[in-house]
Parts: C-alpha cells; sequence; structure tokens
C-alpha cells in the first residue's frame, strides 16, 4: 500500500478546513445542499486532491451534489489559492463517501443481534 508524505497529509488536512469554509460561506448553488467534506487525500507530488465528501440527505442527492461540485472545482481551487500558501493548489476531485451510512448500518445489525440475543432463553 502506498504511503503518503507526512507533507501531503497536512496539505489534505488544509484543504479539508478550507474548502468546508468555503463551501459554507461562498457556494450559492443549491444543488450542493448540505454537504460535508469528510476528507481529502492528495497525491504526493500535490498536484491532485481527492475530496470525500457526504451529503445530509443520502446517495439519493449526492450523485446531483457530485455534478455540482465538479462544475465548481475551478472556483474552488482558485479561491484555495488565494488562502493557501503553496506554489500549486491541487486539482480537486470530488468522491462519495458512504462510510458514515455503512457504519450506520453496520451498528443497526448489531443492535437488531444483541436485541435477538436478549430474547433467547438463558
Amino acid at each position: 500500500m502506498k504511503r503518503h508524505s507526512q507533507r501531503a497529509q497536512r496539505v489534505g488536512d488544509e484543504i479539508q478546513r478550507e474548502l468546508a469554509q468555503l463551501l459554507r460561506d461562498e457556494i450559492k448553488d443549491p444543488r450542493v445542499g448540505r454537504v460535508t467534506i469528510t476528507g481529502v487525500e492528495a497525491s504526493s507530488d500535490l498536484s491532485h486532491a481527492k475530496v470525500f465528501f457526504t451529503h445530509l440527505a443520502g446517495r439519493a442527492e449526492a450523485v446531483e451534489a457530485e455534478r455540482a461540485l465538479q462544475h465548481t472545482a475551478g472556483f474552488l481551487r482558485s479561491a484555495l489559492s488565494h488562502r493557501l500558501s503553496l506554489y500549486s493548489v491541487p486539482q480537486l476531485h470530488f468522491t462519495y463517501d458512504d462510510s458514515i451510512e455503512s457504519g450506520m448500518k453496520l451498528s443497526q445489525l448489531i443492535d437488531d443481534a444483541v436485541a435477538a440475543d436478549r430474547k433467547l432463553p438463558p
């Protein structure tokens, strides 16, 4: 498994913070809606960044939100260039992150299994 450099990790964390603020304050596109940035993986040469997001409405609205985010990627990259002190701001690639939904499903399965065990006689 390829390891990311510590600098790429720090840049990814900073991009995540700045993107969250930009999406909250600057983006007015209603297709984006309630998007939360869950993580950013910057490539080791900092030329690309994979931005993971979730949508409050779930996967149903995430496809349209992803299109809107890709459409505004140029604006976001330009805004990041003013906020970050980098020679070159990475190209942004948005990907829906379903780990929260998967975690909720697993939690529900565990709760169901525990409830079923309690119903069994000792």
